[in-house]
């Protein structure tokens, strides 16, 4: 009998556990149902290759039927290697689209000179990502986002923006027209990064621009890890928490009616009851 390479036994398990996650993701979230057309929007970086892998596994064994495509957007950006991502999927025999929209000239012509792009260029790709998914009938838009960007995302927003806001695993874009999904949202970034090694993915860097991302990410990021060296599991915990919000334990009087709290009494207790009911009225609505 024939002994498998440690390599490849480890791909295997790393494989297993991410399968594992992206899929107990879409089934907590209801990411994916039966019917659905899923845009997997593909960045040429580790993760979003991750996550067409997990789909494309997912698609075979998945007790719903549904529609997969894949979508890269080609900006422009000068040393961009255009051949990287066809190849890489016409060796997958998916179908897929490459959009090309020269918004490097415009990002570069609007953002002062010595400011990071990275926003402004965000900003646009979603834009025109959006627009495909609507022309293509496209009802699922999949994120290659892991659990530490959702993290990193909500100390961002707290530290830096005064907003307990994080990255949700599902969201109605602004326009209203599109559903976000994020199936690597309980996926550790380490284990991305692992599985992309054995998986040897053809990566196309995300700097190639010259702009960087914004150092304030890359200061939580550090702080984060700090964080995990001195207790490990401490990411996983703060995850969690993001799963077990107390609305009366913290202040938002949008979320709370704190009014209603006179006391006690059962006045009190028909009060609080008629604002919860008010508030899942509307939620529905």
């Amino acid at each position: 009998m024939s002994i498998k390479p440690k390599s490849k036994i480890h791909g295997n398990k790393l494989q297993q556990k991410l399968r594992r996650n992206v899929g107990r993701a879409i089934a907590d979230f209801a990411m994916i149902e039966a019917g659905d057309k899923v845009m997997a929007c593909l960045s040429g970086g580790k993760d979003s290759y991750a996550m067409l892998d997990m789909l494309l596994s997912l698609k075979r064994k998945a007790p719903v039927d549904f529609e997969l495509i894949a979508v890269n957007l080609d900006q422009k950006q000068p040393g961009f290697p255009e051949h990287v991502l066809p190849r890489y999927l016409d060796e997958l025999a998916i179908e897929y689209h490459i959009v090309e929209q020269d918004t490097y000239s415009v990002v570069k012509r609007v953002v002062p000179e010595g400011k990071t792009m990275c926003a402004a260029c965000s900003r646009f790709r979603r834009g025109i990502l959006y627009s495909f998914a609507h022309r293509h009938g496209v009802t699922k838009i999949a994120l290659g986002h892991h659990r530490d960007d959702i993290i990193e995302t909500l100390f961002l927003n707290m530290f830096f923006g005064s907003r307990l806001k994080a990255m949700p695993p599902k969201l109605r874009s602004d326009d209203g027209r599109n559903v976000v999904i994020r199936p690597l949202a309980y996926c550790r970034e380490a284990d991305i990064e692992a599985y992309a090694e054995v998986r040897r993915y053809p990566i196309i860097p995300c700097n190639l621009c010259g702009s960087q991302d914004h150092l304030q990410r890359v200061q939580i990021k550090k702080m984060l890890a700090s964080w995990e060296r001195e207790q490990p599991g401490r990411l996983e915990n703060i995850f969690r928490s993001l799963q077990s919000v107390s609305p009366s334990h913290l202040a938002d009087t949008e979320l709370f009616d704190f009014r209603a709290l006179s006391g006690g009494g059962e006045r009190a207790k028909i009060e609080a009851n008629a604002w919860l009911l008010d508030r899942e009225r509307q939620a529905i609505s």
